[in-house]
């Protein structure tokens, strides 16, 4: 004999016995759902939280708990948040995709110097994922006068190498007759020194990313960082000031576009001169 109540009145489930059960339907824009308690009718137009926004046909929209309750196409659904879209591959500030394995590596013998402490800060900002991908260090320079001594502290080799970034390497200019005299010497082989036109590292920022029309003109005679400052409307009354002001600027770089084409393609030369095997 068929006894649809069971035999154990206590049983779980003995209540939903031979009922069907709703399927599981993603609340995805645009699903026409009817609410089976007060069938109101209307497509979802999106998700907030746990609950869900339906839109009927004369514009009227309501919110309900994502749950059962529901009817598609006149069947039961318990509707459910949908699953999140898998993750395609990710790019760093530099643009490279991103390694998807984050882990630093060992840190190469060779290494990047760079002239001062915010084209050091720079670099990190939008390079730095790349660099510990590499392995490579980047260290930075009181001043372009006092690489000679650097290199000659610790000579590079074919197995370390020493990629140097250096502000305002143009013809006849103190920091080219520097480079030049290393690439000349006993170091030259093991040693890559390029350099951007800019006087300092704020202009490889570009204006646009600052917010302002163009970087100022600073008249001869005047520290271009202070000059820069005042020309904005910044203060400049001491250190600190500019301090200040470069992490502004500092602050309006995310990727790679916020800076000027000079100085992305001579980093990108310096990591590759640094990474060969």
């Amino acid at each position: 004999m068929d006894d649809r109540y069971g035999t154990d009145v206590l049983a779980r489930g003995w209540r939903d016995a031979g009922r069907k059960k709703a399927a599981e339907v993603a609340a995805s824009i645009d699903l026409v759902v009817e609410v089976a308690g007060d069938g109101f009718c209307g497509a979802v137009t999106r998700l907030e939280g746990m609950h869900v926004e339906l839109e009927d046909r004369v514009g009227k929209r309501r919110l309900f708990p994502l749950g059962s309750g529901f009817l598609v196409d006149g069947d039961p659904v318990v509707l459910v948040a949908p699953a999140a879209a898998p993750k395609g591959r990710t790019r760093t500030a530099s643009g490279s995709f991103a390694a998807s394995d984050q882990r630093a590596r060992t840190a190469r013998a060779s290494r990047i110097f760079v002239e001062g402490k915010h084209d050091a800060e720079l670099v990190e900002k939008v390079w730095g994922a790349d660099l510990r991908a590499e392995g490579v260090v980047v260290e930075f320079l009181e001043g372009v006068d006092l690489l000679e001594q650097t290199l000659d502290a610790e000579p590079p080799t074919a197995a370390r190498r020493y990629g140097v970034l250096v502000d305002h390497l143009v013809p006849n200019s103190k920091e080219s007759r520097i480079a030049e005299k290393i690439a000349r010497g006993r170091h030259g082989a093991h040693v890559r020194i390029v350099g951007h036109p800019f006087v300092d590292v704020w202009q490889c920022v570009t204006p646009r990313a600052v917010g302002i029309a163009a970087w100022p003109e600073v008249p001869r005679g005047i520290e271009w960082k202070v000059g820069v400052c005042r020309a904005l409307g910044w203060p400049a009354e001491e250190q600190a000031d500019l301090a200040r002001a470069w992490q502004h600027i500092l602050s309006r770089v995310t990727t790679f576009r916020d800076l000027e084409p000079a100085l992305l393609g001579r980093v990108e030369e310096l990591i590759d001169f640094v990474t060969v095997p």
